[in-house]
């Protein structure tokens, strides 16, 4: 089974920060995918911009090491990769001078009538700088389009700045805030599976769920970011952003349809229903975590402060909360999300938990009733299972058993999983916003964060110690349990 590729038109991608670590492990791979697929109309240019002083040839040359490094294997076509460095230029620019402008310029002139896209891989902090030198250069044209990277600020009044400096050149429409995990086929699949299906949606809602967990594992550690982690944190990092937008997809309402603009409608909604967490129930509602030295599949790894080299810091490298949605939908239905970093593995799902039947025909003999649950694993192995009661085969009576339905996306459809990067790319040559983040839905974001921040602070909430390779504090095992439920841990 294939699926049907549909050419974008002509365009040219300029990646500011086009020489650095995300061009390289993931835009450049990604747009390289497209080129193969076949979905590139000519002309199609990549041209790479930053502060390094870089010629074609030997940004060329970053690129080619780039894509042997992070292809998978048999990805490697010397052809396709030919071609694909011949459609890559670069400019050297400073962001808050005016070096290298007019040398962007006038590449871009070249084909003014391209749809035109600014790729922001830098730091939210020249945002604004690159902005205002893509206005003041006159670089904007009517199909040009800015992306940019989490993070939008680091609490509402900074991401209120940020929208406000990028929206004084850029109209709403032209922004694309980007989340990787939106792009991801399973995230994808959770509309499908809700709306495309008569089965689930009659059943989605309070009357018939019990509660909900979303996990965000990885098993690493800082890797580098610890200069920027050390001031963001698990809650600023991932809650924000990532986990919301999935609270969002699987809580909102029905939309009209799946115009960019219906669909954020009710991610909205979502948002705005969101029950308070403030200083006055952030210790029952919210744990912090920090790892400590212990083991991960390659052996033994070093804690958080070790990692760190600063000797004291409260940043939590792990958060779970216990959140509620104030509508008919979901009135009484919990939500329990977590994320962490060095946890017992790399693991991203959702899992729908169903409520228990309410009365068992069956003996006692025939065992336990567990009850339903809908798991949609993001990654690894991007699946979704449902689990059911069943009858033992066999003689001997009645022995009921819990097995699963199970539906991996490898095995269904015998096709590369594409990287969620190269979806959201293409999306915005095709000026299509659905997967990205409004700015009032950034807005709201950080306006239910904030008061747990706020509330961290105002009650002294200290982080508490994880070994590294386990699941985090015990702390957020009782949060879960104290309630008569427990995390789905199974990798």
């Amino acid at each position: 089974m294939s699926s049907q590729i549909i050419p974008v038109e002509p365009f040219d991608y300029v990646v500011f920060g086009g020489s650095g670590d995300l061009a390289e492990r993931k835009l450049l791979p990604a747009l390289y995918h497209r080129q193969i697929e076949g979905q590139f109309s000519e002309p199609t240019r990549i041209i790479g911009a930053s502060r390094s002083p870089l010629t074609n040839d030997e940004y060329r040359k970053f690129a080619q090491d780039a894509l042997n490094e992070h292809l998978k294997k048999g990805e490697y076509n010397e052809v396709e990769v030919a071609k694909f460095l011949q459609r890559l230029f670069y400019v050297p620019v400073d962001a808050r001078s005016d070096a290298g402008w007019d040398q962007l310029k006038k590449l871009l002139d070249e084909g003014k009538d391209r749809v035109r896209a600014f790729y922001l891989a830098v730091a939210p902090g020249i945002f604004g700088d690159i902005s205002q030198k893509i206005h003041d250069h006159k670089l904007i044209t009517k199909s040009t389009r800015i992306v940019v990277e989490k993070p939008i600020g680091r609490d509402l009044a900074s991401a209120l700045q940020l929208n406000d400096t990028i929206g004084k050149v850029f109209k709403e429409e032209q922004i694309f805030r980007i989340d990787h995990y939106l792009g991801k086929e399973t995230v994808q699949n959770l509309m499908a599976l809700r709306f495309a299906n008569a089965l689930y949606e009659p059943l989605w809602n309070a009357n018939h769920i019990d509660h909900v967990q979303i996990t965000v594992a990885e098993s690493v550690g800082l890797e580098g970011r610890a200069g920027y982690y050390d001031t963001a944190g698990a809650l600023r990092d991932m809650v924000q952003n990532h986990i919301m937008q999935l609270v969002c997809l699987v809580a909102m309402e029905v939309p009209s349809s799946m115009d960019s603009e219906a669909v954020r409608d009710e991610k909205l909604k979502v948002l705005r229903a969101l029950k308070p967490i403030n200083a006055s129930n952030v210790e029952t509602n919210t744990v912090r975590g920090q790892y400590r030295a212990g083991a991960s599949s390659s052996g033994p790894v070093k804690g958080y402060l070790e990692e760190l080299e600063g000797g004291v810091s409260n940043t939590e490298t792990f958060v779970a909360i216990k959140a509620e949605i104030g509508n008919w939908r979901w009135a009484g239905v919990p939500f329990y999300i977590r994320t962490g970093k060095r946890l017992a593995g790399r693991m991203s799902e959702i899992v729908i938990t169903f409520k228990s039947i309410p009365h068992s025909v069956f003996d006692h003999s025939a065992g336990r009733i567990n009850q339903n649950q809908l798991i949609i694993r993001l990654q690894p192995d991007e699946g979704v299972k449902q689990s059911l009661m069943i009858k033992d085969p066999g003689p001997g009576g009645m022995r009921l058993r819990n097995v699963s339905l199970d539906m991996s996306f490898a095995d269904a459809f015998q096709v590369r999983n594409p990287d969620a990067y190269e979806r959201l790319l293409m999306d915005v040559i095709r000026s299509n916003q659905t997967l990205f983040m409004r700015r009032d839905e950034v807005e709201a974001a950080w306006q239910w964060v904030d008061p747990i921040l706020k509330g961290w602070e105002t009650t002294g909430q200290k982080v508490q110690g994880y070994t590294a390779g386990t699941w985090g504090p015990s702390q957020s095992i009782a949060l879960i349990e104290r309630d008569g439920r427990t995390w789905h841990d199974n990798l």
